[in-house]
């Protein structure tokens, strides 16, 4: 990245029109949250109505936090398999219809995982099938909608295991997300490496950063500059890679989203 990146944020549709003006004048990377709950993608009408009115005149990246709750993907029972798939098909149709170009969805991976993948032949390998057979049909629509599903770090402890996902994968509608809080959380109380460490590992497989700050006990999505989190080895290691993932801020509190990146402004990071 020759100049300091620009950054958007993941806002509620009903808290776009606060901060309007700020998204606009950069055409700032934008998340919506609100479709990663089942009730809302069944009757997702309404709120795609809304984002549409409220980002008309915006030309930045769309993309969507994608279904999580009550499932991972890396689902082993083959008759829950479809709910899953059902679920992603319909934030598929969410994407289509709003025109957005990424979506986020959970990694399966933890602490245990790390510790325990190797006791059995194939391990890493059959987790990983798992994964990719769960994804199937929404990889396949996603690369014909052209449509990038990127792969968030929860309790990840070890960046190489959705490394290798995306690997295997091997498709243009895979790629990966670090959440920073996460990666400070696992660095802080399992003993994972850093969060610019979580980046360079990604490398030329990024596509999205959720930005949030922590003291690195709990997952506190705090305004940025209010945790522990060293911003400048986030981003000399995003500075390093020749891709531009779409950053974002991901806090709790909506009223501090433009605090957050002058945070970083002043820090001269970002823009």
């Amino acid at each position: 990245m020759s100049e300091l990146p620009v950054v958007g944020a993941q806002l509620s549709v009903l808290d776009l029109g606060r901060h309007r003006d700020w998204l606009f004048e950069k055409n700032r990377d934008l998340e919506l949250p609100e479709f990663c709950m089942a009730d809302i993608l069944a009757n997702a009408g309404p709120f795609i109505d809304m984002a549409k009115k409220a980002l008309d005149g915006w030309h930045g990246r769309l993309g969507i936090h994608g279904p999580f709750a009550g499932f991972e993907l890396d689902v082993k029972d083959r008759d829950l398999r479809p709910i899953v798939q059902r679920r992603i098909d319909q934030a598929l149709d969410v994407c289509t219809a709003l025109g957005a170009v990424q979506m986020v969805l959970h990694s399966p991976y933890d602490r245990w995982d790390q510790c325990n993948l190797d006791n059995t032949d194939h391990g890493r390998e059959k987790r990983i099938s798992a994964i990719l057979e769960t994804m199937a049909p929404g990889l396949k629509r996603a690369e014909a909608l052209g449509v990038q599903i990127v792969l968030e770090n929860i309790r990840d402890t070890d960046p190489a295991d959705r490394l290798a996902v995306v690997q295997a994968a091997d498709t243009s509608a895979l790629a990966l997300s670090v959440d920073t809080g996460h990666a400070h959380w696992a660095h802080c109380v399992d003993g994972a490496p850093p969060v610019d460490r979580f980046v360079t590992s990604a490398g030329e497989k990024l596509g999205h950063v959720h930005l949030q700050d922590t003291d690195g006990w709990a997952d506190r999505h705090w305004a940025l500059g209010e945790g522990n989190i060293v911003w400048p080895a986030v981003f000399k290691a995003l500075s390093r890679l020749d891709v531009q993932p779409h950053l974002l801020v991901e806090i709790n509190d909506f009223d501090k989203v433009e605090d957050s990146v002058a945070h970083l402004e002043a820090l001269g990071l970002a823009q």
